[in-house]
């Protein structure tokens, strides 16, 4: 269901929209609900503030690492293991 949203602007500002919504060959509402999705979608969807909480709780972690090419190799052997035995 639509829903009417009344919003007032000064005379200068309607005609400066209504310039960029004809030379779009759009109505002033498209204009301005293309206007409001466009900035919605600019939004994040989560505080920086709670961003940095979570990164900074996966910090106080203490995981498991190793030299890279030490990984590689055994992530290398697990791969060749299956092809010996047959398999995977």
């Amino acid at each position: 269901m639509s829903k009417r949203l009344q919003v007032l602007l000064e005379e200068e500002e309607l005609e400066a929209i209504g310039r960029v919504a004809r030379a779009r060959r759009m109505t002033v509402a498209e204009w301005v609900r293309g206007a409001l999705r466009a900035a919605q979608r600019e939004e994040p969807a989560t505080s920086a503030e709670r961003k940095l909480a979570v990164v900074r709780a996966a910090t106080r972690h203490a995981f498991p690492t190793a030299d890279i090419d030490q990984m590689i190799a055994e992530i290398e052997l697990g791969y060749g293991a299956g092809e010996a035995g047959g398999e995977n």
